[in-house]
């Protein structure tokens, strides 16, 4: 346990360290470090000091779907290229990956799954695979010119890379910390170039920009979940009206991913209750019923055009957020005025659905 938690205040000092000793003349390395926080989160392992490896696939997966909507042009409804932020300290060029996906855009390609059913998809796959190799993959741990890889080794010739014993569970522990400080740093680095400084103006939404929901592509899961739930909400249980919206069951605050199988559709007046609170127990096995069992395959179907679906990986990422609200004794949201305490929960281990936790104490408070 003492060798737990000194790694973990170890981890926390690297990563403080990396964003101030490290060498950021572009916004890869913060693409590589929220990359690696995610899928740590994705690929949970029962051993909380196992490695872990991760595929280089799913690092240009990653890369790819955070810089996605930075590839359109900021406060401008066409393609106009002068209006792309530059994402280079070097004012000269653009960041490559920028450069591929607004291409790809130009394209008429509107979505990340159809940018992969694209016949350019290869190459496009390729090039942001020799980005991250030439680029942040093997200098991110590079502090005042020295190598000090505590995250992973340094092993080239590979198709992965492999998290050092016990920090894929830092990385699981302490996820709202390094998405906040790579999102932090990245908007920072964005906004201390010269080039960008006329686009983004005093007043701007720069944030929501670069990391904000995509409402558009809200909008096409909304009919499918309102069907799907009878037009009751996914909360009240009751009939909804016009007052419908589709609802992050894991806030997007918490974890700012789109995953098709996190969605419910909710009464506006719940939604907004619930806020960024995590939903209560009930709630919570009433979605993976929903979701994650009965609609699973049908919600992949419907979805996979604009989100990503993975319902083993929605299934992790619900695990990793309550436990957390667990290990921090949170507050369950129940209804408005009403919440449970996070205590011991069913936990399911992906893919299988075995119960690895039977245990449920939950309180009440006004």
């Amino acid at each position: 346990m003492i060798g737990a938690m000194q790694q973990q205040l170890d981890f926390i000092a690297y990563i403080q360290r990396l964003l101030v000793e490290g060498d950021f003349s572009a916004t890869y390395k913060f693409a590589l470090l929220h990359a690696l926080a995610d899928i740590s989160i994705e690929k949970h392992h029962a051993d909380p000091q196992a490695q872990l490896q991760i595929k280089f696939d799913e690092l240009v997966d990653k890369f790819i779907t955070l810089y996605w909507h930075q590839a359109s042009p900021f406060g401008a409804t066409g393609n106009n290229t002068e209006q792309l932020l530059l994402q280079n300290t070097d004012s000269s060029k653009q960041a490559k990956i920028i450069t591929t996906l607004h291409d790809a855009k130009l394209n008429n390609i509107n979505s990340i799954s159809q940018l992969k059913k694209s016949q350019g998809w290869k190459n496009i796959r390729s090039s942001t695979l020799k980005t991250i190799k030439e680029g942040p993959l093997w200098l991110l741990q590079k502090l005042n010119g020295k190598e000090e890889c505590f995250l992973y080794p340094h092993i080239k010739g590979q198709s992965y890379i492999t998290l050092n014993a016990g920090i894929a569970s830092c990385f699981r522990r302490f996820y709202d910390l390094v998405v906040y400080l790579a999102k932090n740093a990245w908007l920072q680095k964005i906004q201390s170039i010269k080039h960008n400084q006329a686009l983004i103006g005093p007043q701007s939404q720069l944030h929501e920009f670069l990391f904000g929901v995509d409402r558009n592509a809200l909008t096409k899961a909304k009919p499918i979940l309102v069907e799907l739930q009878s037009n009751t909400c996914f909360y009240c249980q009751k009939l909804m009206k016009n007052a419908i919206e589709v609802d992050h069951f894991i806030p997007f605050s918490r974890y700012a991913n789109d995953l098709g199988h996190n969605f419910v559709a909710a009464h506006s007046e719940c939604n907004k209750s619930k806020s960024d609170f995590l939903a209560a127990q009930l709630y919570r096995e009433r979605w993976q019923e929903q979701n994650l069992v009965t609609n699973s395959q049908h919600l992949t179907n419907e979805l996979s055009d604009f989100f990503n679906c993975d319902s083993d990986k929605s299934l992790a990422v619900s695990n990793w957020a309550y436990q957390v609200a667990q290990v921090n004794s949170a507050k369950l949201w129940i209804k408005k005025g009403y919440f449970e305490e996070a205590a011991s929960f069913k936990y399911k281990q992906p893919s299988t659905g075995l119960d690895l936790v039977a245990e449920e104490k939950p309180r009440y408070d006004v």
